[in-house]
């Protein structure tokens, strides 16, 4: 049981309890709050009141919070690399091949069950915390909450496209200059597994800048507006530059001309497409201070950029 409290402000004068709770705790949902109010866990200067009774502003609200379990999966003790974690939340560099969400086919082994061990008490936060993702072959950066407070802080960041998220990828295809692709997103009609640049999509936008051009392929920085899924994949597959080892959007594998062992090898074994969540940047849901982090590239795509870059002196 948490106990919490709270001042009534004056402008909230007239208004039910209901909806005053719902504008102080807003971090539950009201249903939540009403069935509190009934059980009488909602005190006002010490008496519990009905939910329609109307308050006058200046009352001490005393609210016993009791978080109920909302993740069923199973605890695993799977290695997390923990980039940043306070009372609030938790930052976590994702290594590639990493599930993030269990599904079918994956319902053990993923960063949720990992999650779980680390701190039992993101069961009761919806899917243990986790506001964003990032595909299972995509490594990197991801934010999870550890409160229903900063959950909620974070997903309207988010939603008001406040977060800062900067990827580095390798294309195929050499680029002449960086740009932005926007072009809303859809899923495939006939295979649910997939997305296509459709007019009848989601609003998404994507925006990109060259980092290192080689003779055939390009290392990109990207910078996401919105999140849709599979979005990055999807816009640069659209430009005719798809992401080197993408499976779903790179089409058919061709090695290219002139190259020496190293890159073959190279090429050859990527088996993922190559995209790491570089950077991200975030107002703290506690503090309000802007945090960022940063992350290098995994050794699988440092390798890559290192033999594209060794081809070029031959």
């Amino acid at each position: 049981m948490t106990k919490l409290t709270a001042e009534v402000p004056y402008e909230l004068a007239g208004m039910r309890l209901d909806q005053a709770l719902a504008e102080l705790f807003s971090e539950y949902s009201r249903s939540k709050l009403q069935i509190w109010i009934k059980a009488g866990r909602v005190q006002v200067n010490g008496v519990a009141l009905k939910a329609k009774d109307k308050l006058e502003g200046g009352e001490e609200i005393a609210l016993d919070a009791e978080p109920e379990v909302v993740i069923t999966s199973e605890p695993e003790n799977i290695p997390l690399d923990i980039v940043y974690e306070d009372d609030s939340i938790l930052i976590v560099n994702k290594p590639a091949g990493l599930v993030v969400h269990p599904a079918v086919g994956n319902w053990r082994g993923t960063l949720v069950n990992a999650l779980l061990h680390h701190e039992p008490n993101l069961e009761t936060l919806p899917r243990a915390g986790i506001v964003h993702r990032i595909d299972k072959e995509t490594s990197g950066l991801l934010m999870i909450a550890k409160t229903l407070q900063a959950h909620n802080s974070l997903t309207e960041q988010l939603q008001a496209r406040t977060i800062h998220r900067e990827y580095l990828a390798v294309t195929r295809g050499r680029m002449t200059a960086g740009g932005t692709v926007d072009e809303p997103i859809a899923r495939h009609p006939s295979d649910r597994k997939r997305y296509i640049v459709k007019e009848s999509g989601k609003f998404a936008v994507t925006h990109y800048r060259v980092v290192q051009r080689f003779t055939r392929h390009t290392l990109i920085q990207v910078k996401l507006e919105t999140g849709r899924t599979h979005q990055i994949r999807v816009h640069m597959a659209h430009i005719r530059f798809p992401l080197i080892g993408d499976p779903v959007y790179g089409g058919r594998f061709q090695m290219p001309p002139d190259c020496n062992e190293r890159l073959e090898l190279a090429l050859r074994g990527f088996k993922r497409q190559a995209l790491h969540a570089a950077k991200l940047g975030l107002q703290h849901p506690v503090t309000d201070a802007y945090m960022e982090w940063a992350q290098p590239m995994p050794d699988d795509m440092t390798e890559l950029v290192g033999a594209l870059a060794d081809n070029e002196q031959e």
